[in-house]
């Protein structure tokens, strides 16, 4: 039934629990997997009270940030593999990672996006709030949310 599956991951412990369940579910399918890591734009510094303070240069933070979504893509990748599941990576920077996961599901054409119900955790979570119910309310591909 389901071909190509996109699998989101941010590296929290949920996100790997689903890349390997998403893996297992691959396999039984016969599908290829693009595994799929959004990269947070720099943030913009604020001032005043309730400032923001960004102790890194944008060059350092693209780095780090482009650096963490290669380890983090392959270690899902080398699971994959040795699973014996074809499997290619994909990252891109966006401000909003649902329309980011969403544009890369439709480039890639896959015909599902299997995903954490939830990512990382305390003020980054709350921050970023639900990207797992962004993207079921804005996709037209099909979403398996995992728990």
């Amino acid at each position: 039934m389901f071909k190509h599956i996109l699998v989101p991951t941010d590296g929290s412990e949920l996100s790997s629990s689903t890349v390997t369940r998403a893996i297992e579910f691959a396999k039984e399918a016969g599908a290829r997997i693009t595994f799929f890591f959004a990269q947070q734009e720099y943030p913009i510094p604020l001032y005043g009270e309730g400032a923001l303070l960004v102790p890194v240069t944008p060059d350092q933070f693209v780095d780090a940030t482009k650096k963490e979504a290669e380890r983090i893509l392959a270690l899902a990748r080398a699971e994959a593999e040795k699973a014996g599941v074809v499997a290619n990576c994909d990252t891109s920077v966006s401000d909003l990672p649902y329309e980011a996961i969403i544009d890369a599901a439709k480039t890639h054409g896959c015909d599902l996006i299997f995903m954490a119900s939830h990512g990382r955790k305390g003020v980054a979570g709350f921050l970023l709030g639900s990207e797992t119910q962004k993207v079921l309310t804005h996709t037209t591909v099909p979403v398996l949310v995992y728990r």
